[in-house]
């Protein structure tokens, strides 16, 4: 594992560079819908990334947000996304990331998450806890939700579709001391496991967005469930991840929200199973 995670580390810490040097340039943006975009840092980013691994691990499978799925039915396969954040940074904006996750026989074992504005490495692997440039992370201790400080995002057809986190957003906003909305899932997790956050939900994420932050947060002491609190997993429709402390009180500020506001649930055809 201790190769694994260098190889990780050291891919992730290249991607970043790659993107740091290019974050000031004039970029070449592609509309993938209305909002959602790709700029040619994620395609050059993802393509060093992939290479590599291609290189290094000929027989892993991959999956990437741009590009793809390789070697699909392979039993171990790396999940990454070459730049989570992408409209932060086509503004200039410095919150953004390198994630990159090695799944093996359908459990994620490795996660590392790569801010390179802060040149802070985060790192986790399966029961052997996580780091942040190499010190222990542990989640908050905060146990009132009216002292939490969460993190939350909105799906890209939040124009469009019912099912986009804004009745949960209203919920949630009286209930607790602040809400952020950064703009990188993968880094917010990671803020999570770090103990900067002290709690995330977001609707309709993509493996790639949530294998390596889940991780964290996990290694770190954290809980990680779906929208009803149920076992989660890198298809399930919504992510709420906690402290473990605020956990319950979260959950119910989301039951509360489900039944007043009538909304059906991420799952778009039925109401959740409370």
């Amino acid at each position: 594992m201790s190769e694994l995670k260098e190889f990780a580390e050291n891919l992730a810490r290249k991607a970043g560079v790659l993107l740091m040097e290019r974050l000031n340039c004039h970029h070449h943006i592609q509309y993938k819908g209305a909002v959602d975009l790709v700029t040619e840092a994620d395609r050059m980013s993802e393509e060093l990334i992939i290479d590599a691994i291609s290189r290094q691990y000929p027989d892993h499978g991959i999956v990437s947000e741009e590009s793809a799925a390789k070697n699909e039915h392979a039993r171990t396969r790396w999940i990454i996304d070459p730049l989570d954040g992408t409209t932060n940074y086509a503004h200039g904006f410095p919150f953004f990331c390198v994630s990159i996750a090695l799944e093996k026989d359908g459990t994620v074992i490795l996660g590392v998450i790569y801010d390179p504005t802060r040149d802070d490495m985060f790192c986790a692997v399966r029961s052997g806890g996580a780091s942040l440039n190499g010190r222990k992370l542990q989640v908050s201790v905060t146990g009132d939700l009216s002292g939490s400080l969460l993190a939350t995002g909105f799906p890209y057809d939040i124009r469009v579709s019912r099912d986009n986190n804004l009745n949960y957003f209203n919920a949630m906003a009286t209930k607790v001391q602040a809400i952020r909305r950064a703009g990188a899932a993968a880094l917010d997790l990671a803020y999570l496991a770090a103990g900067r956050f002290d709690g995330f939900w977001e609707l309709r994420l993509k493996p790639w967005d949530t294998a390596a932050g889940c991780l964290l947060v996990e290694e770190a002491g954290g809980v990680i469930s779906d929208m009803t609190g149920s076992k989660w997993c890198l298809d399930s429709p919504g992510l709420l991840a906690s402290n473990g402390r605020i956990h319950e009180q979260m959950q119910e500020v989301f039951r509360q929200a489900q039944f007043e506001g009538g909304v059906r649930s991420t799952n778009a055809e039925k109401p959740f199973d409370f």
